[in-house]
C-alpha cells in the first residue's frame, strides 16, 4: 500500500492534521505507527483504509482492507457468529468459509461458548475480540489495527499478537497503532511516528549492535502441555531444538528475549518455563 503527499484537515480553514505524508509498505510488512495523543494517527488509518478520503494526495492500495477501529459499536442487532458471517459476506466470503473461520477465531479467543450470545450482552473485552476477529476472519491484504489490543485480557492480546505476525508472514500488510511501545517488539519492520506538524518520519530505533548485551543469545527452556506445538510465529524467530520428554529450548537475540517470554506465557498453549540463560553461561 502507499501513501503519497497524503494531507488530512476538516474545512477549508481547519488546521492540518497530516501533512505531505509518504509511507509505502509492501506485502509481509508489519509497520507501527506512533505519536502523541490526537496527533493523527487513528485518521492515518482511516485514510488508509478507505474510510476517508485525503484532502490532498493519494492512497492506492493492493486489495481489500481490513480493519478494527478504536471503538467499536456493541448495540448491534445481532449475536456474535451472526454479525461475524455478514461480515465476512461483505468481504465476499462464502456463508460456510465465514462461518467456519469465525468459528476457529472465536476459539482461538476463548469465547466459542459465546457465539450465540446477543452483542448487546457481552462484556467489553468480549466485544473487543469479536471486534478483532471481523477483521481476521477475512485474511485481506491489509489489515489495520487501530487500538486493538485496548481492552483485552493478556490472552487475548499474545492471541493478536500472533495473528498480526501470521497475517505479515502469509504476505499481508499490516498497519497498527497501540499505546505499549513493546508491542510486537522484534516483530515490525518499520516504525514511524506522526509529529506535531502532522508530517510522518521514521521512528528513532536503538543502533544495531549497540554492545555485548544487545549481541547476547538468550537460551529459553520450557515444557509444553502433552500433544502441543509451539506457535508458528514467535518474536526474534527463535531456534527451537527439543530436549527430553516435551522440552523444548529456543534459542533468541538477548533483545528479543523478553518479547519471547511474554509471548510463551501469555500465549496459547500456555508453557512452563524452566530455565532462563545466556547461552555463554553453559561454556
Amino acid at each position: 500500500m502507499e501513501l503519497t503527499a497524503v494531507g488530512k484537515r476538516y474545512g477549508r480553514r481547519g488546521r492540518w492534521i497530516l501533512r505531505d505524508v509518504d509511507l509505502a509498505a509492501g506485502p509481509g510488512e508489519l509497520v507501527r505507527i506512533t505519536g502523541a495523543n490526537g496527533s493523527g494517527k487513528s485518521t492515518l488509518l482511516r485514510l488508509a483504509a478507505g474510510i476517508e478520503r485525503p484532502s490532498t494526495g493519494r492512497v492506492v492500495r493492493p486489495g481489500a482492507t481490513a480493519y478494527v477501529p478504536e471503538r467499536f459499536p456493541p448495540a448491534l442487532p445481532f449475536d456474535a457468529v451472526s454479525y461475524l458471517a455478514r461480515v465476512g459476506r461483505v468481504h465476499g466470503l462464502p456463508a460456510v468459509t465465514a462461518r467456519r473461520r469465525a468459528g476457529e477465531w472465536l476459539e482461538r479467543f476463548g469465547i466459542a461458548d459465546r457465539a450465540g450470545t446477543p452483542l448487546s450482552r457481552l462484556s467489553k473485552g468480549t466485544c473487543q475480540k469479536v471486534a478483532v476477529t471481523q477483521a481476521l476472519i477475512a485474511e485481506a491484504p491489509v489489515l489495520l489495527l487501530d487500538e486493538a489490543w485496548t481492552g483485552l485480557d493478556p490472552q487475548g492480546r499474545a492471541v493478536l499478537d500472533e495473528a498480526a505476525a501470521e497475517r505479515a508472514a502469509a504476505g499481508g500488510t499490516v498497519l497498527f497503532v497501540d499505546h505499549d511501545p513493546a508491542r510486537l517488539a522484534g516483530r515490525t519492520s518499520a516504525a514511524y511516528r506522526i509529529g506535531a506538524d502532522g508530517a510522518l518520519r521514521p521512528a528513532e530505533q536503538p543502533p544495531a549492535g549497540a554492545g555485548p548485551a544487545d549481541a547476547a543469545v538468550m537460551e529459553i527452556e520450557v515444557d509444553l502441555p502433552p500433544g502441543a506445538v509451539l506457535p508458528r510465529y514467535l518474536p526474534g524467530a527463535p531456534e527451537p531444538t527439543a530436549l527430553d520428554g516435551t522440552a523444548v529450548r529456543l534459542a533468541v537475540a538477548a533483545a528479543q528475549s523478553d518479547a519471547l517470554l511474554r509471548s510463551l506465557l501469555l500465549g496459547v498453549p500456555a508453557v512452563r518455563v524452566l530455565a532462563v540463560r545466556r547461552r555463554e553461561e553453559q561454556r
